[in-house]
């Protein structure tokens, strides 16, 4: 498979809220960093999530090339945040996470060495641990609209 271009678009909406749509989904994230008292998920979560999915989503498919019969799989991820440079206290820290533990929990038949191998294979081909673990370039933009009067 070649490289595949997803985008997004975002905006500001109601109250404490960003809404975000592609052109499968639309969903909203709190405009809370670490997601403190909203009843939605805050940008930190759903890249918890993200991770998570996109590991289901390589375990899934690595089984089936391997022959592991997977029935379920269970995904934990959790992270330490560090939130005093986004909320715009000088410190030396990084902005974001501190670290990141992912524990897989899969329900199958297959012997431990088979599941090691799967582990190892899902580990290598999950795009967004590979984007964790390793510096992706990225830009930032600045477009300020003008209203001619």
């Amino acid at each position: 498979m070649s490289n595949k271009v997803i985008s997004i678009s975002g905006y500001s909406g109601n109250g404490n809220q960003f809404l975000v749509k592609s052109s499968q989904i639309s969903l909203g994230i709190s405009n809370s960093v670490a997601g403190e008292e909203d009843k939605i998920p805050s940008p930190a979560e759903y890249l918890l999530a993200g991770f998570a999915g996109s590991i289901n989503a390589v375990g899934k498919l690595v089984a089936i090339e391997l022959g592991v019969e997977l029935k379920s799989l269970e995904v934990q991820v959790s992270g330490e945040l560090e939130t005093k440079k986004s909320e715009g206290i000088k410190t030396r820290s990084r902005a974001g996470f501190r670290k990141i533990e992912v524990v897989i929990k899969p329900t199958s038949d297959a012997p431990l060495d088979a599941l090691k191998q799967w582990m190892d294979e899902v580990k290598e081909r999950c795009p967004l641990r590979d984007n964790l673990i390793n510096e992706t370039p990225v830009s930032l933009t600045l477009l300020k609209e003008y209203n001619a009067a």
